[in-house]
């Protein structure tokens, strides 16, 4: 029982830290307005939060190895706490931008140690428990924290979301200090032998369907506020609500995709998923002024969009067993490039076409991840084999 409170913990923190990185989409046309700069530009928040992320957070794991868990955590949060006194204090964007790479690298090394010690926590047996645990607080930032940052932004001011997360992480460097123990540092793969898994082409090919996936979710979802409320006519509102029932539809959705992949088999599943994905972003466009038709295509979108993560994450462990943490975690750097490009080319659309194009957009860029999809699926049986024997030299 004390075990499985100590999971919860760094669950409710994980809730916290992820909202700080999910809820500016929510808020995006506010801060725009606020600090003066297109929505487009605004976009690009998301873009920088994501590189940071993914190219600093391995970078920073691999140098602080050496390091306690507890204290390795303490300090993220530390870090994670400047990055939200920044960000109230921001008098323009540099700072703001500024601001976002700290929470993306305090973020990053944060999530990384909270999965790994949960499964200490848990121990044997019950490590996928506790790991499921910790992606739980992750989701719920989703479906909680976004929809509720939005009606304290749209209340009182943007900045108050990120006062409330700045005390609540000082609140947490408490708890973890008085309820988790000292734990030793890790021998972690260095940097340079988990980049040598990318010269295996069937695992870059896997590993792609990740990065466009989410490039293409990311083209919409970036910009999803003000295509709700410039293009559809949504209200303030009805904008929470649609965004708290988008929050609950990828909760269901990622169940659903762990189901399919068991049932149904992994390539089915993962290429089913990918089709609907593009086609509903599509009718989304289509249907983009018709706010009966776009709120259920809205929670559809959420579904399917979110129950390829889990399949993608059963595919890579199926491919390389003995790697399966490493290739984990070379999935999550692809994934925020993706966010990264993904927000980027949103704001590319958005200037040079219109907002309502962004569906379109997003849907050729998930329509992509079908390729090394297909080409992966092909590839499996005659390279996994060598993906293993190479992961396993000591």
């Amino acid at each position: 029982m004390i075990k499985s409170w100590k999971v919860y913990i760094l669950a409710i923190i994980s809730f916290l830290v992820g909202t700080s990185e999910f809820v500016i989409a929510g808020i995006l046309d506010l801060v725009s307005k606020d600090v003066g700069v297109t929505i487009a530009a605004a976009g690009q928040l998301i873009s920088v939060y994501s590189i940071s992320y993914a190219v600093g957070t391995p970078i920073l794991i691999a140098a602080t190895s050496k390091l306690s868990r507890r204290t390795l955590m303490l300090a993220a949060l530390a870090l994670f706490f400047i990055g939200n006194l920044i960000t109230v204090v921001s008098t323009g964007y540099p700072m703001l931008v500024g601001a976002r790479v700290i929470l993306a690298l305090s973020t990053g090394v944060f999530t990384v140690v909270a999965l790994t010690v949960s499964a200490q926590i848990a121990g044997p047996g019950k490590q996928g428990t506790a790991i499921a645990t910790i992606m739980m607080g992750f989701n719920l930032s989703l479906i909680l924290g976004v929809p509720v940052g939005r009606v304290i932004a749209s209340t009182y001011d943007w900045k108050m979301i990120f006062y409330g997360i700045g005390l609540l992480s000082f609140i947490a460097m408490l708890v973890i200090l008085m309820a988790l123990p000292k734990s030793q540092g890790e021998a972690n793969v260095p940097l340079k032998e988990q980049l040598a898994l990318l010269k295996r082409p069937q695992l870059l090919l896997t590993l792609s369907i990740s990065f466009f996936w989410m490039v293409g979710y990311t083209i919409i979802y970036t910009f999803i506020t003000p295509f709700l409320m410039n293009i559809t006519g949504m209200s303030n509102g009805v904008v929470s609500i649609a965004l708290f029932s988008f929050g609950i539809a990828s909760l269901l959705g990622a169940q659903a995709g762990g189901y399919g992949a068991d049932k149904l088999g992994i390539p089915r599943t993962l290429n089913g998923s990918l089709m609907i994905h593009a086609a509903i972003l599509i009718l989304m466009s289509l249907f983009a002024h018709t706010s009966i038709a776009v709120f259920p295509l809205l929670l559809l979108w959420s579904f399917f969009a979110w129950s390829t993560g889990p399949i993608q994450q059963v595919y890579m462990i199926s491919l390389a067993p003995n790697a399966a943490g490493i290739l984990l975690s070379l999935n999550t750097s692809f994934i925020q490039l993706g966010i990264a490009v993904g927000a980027a080319i949103g704001g590319i659309v958005v200037e040079s076409f219109s907002l309502q194009s962004i569906g379109v957009a997003g849907a050729i860029g998930v329509a992509i991840a079908l390729l090394p999809a297909i080409l992966s699926f092909s590839m499996r049986s005659q390279s996994a084999n060598g993906i293993q024997s190479v992961t396993s030299k000591e």
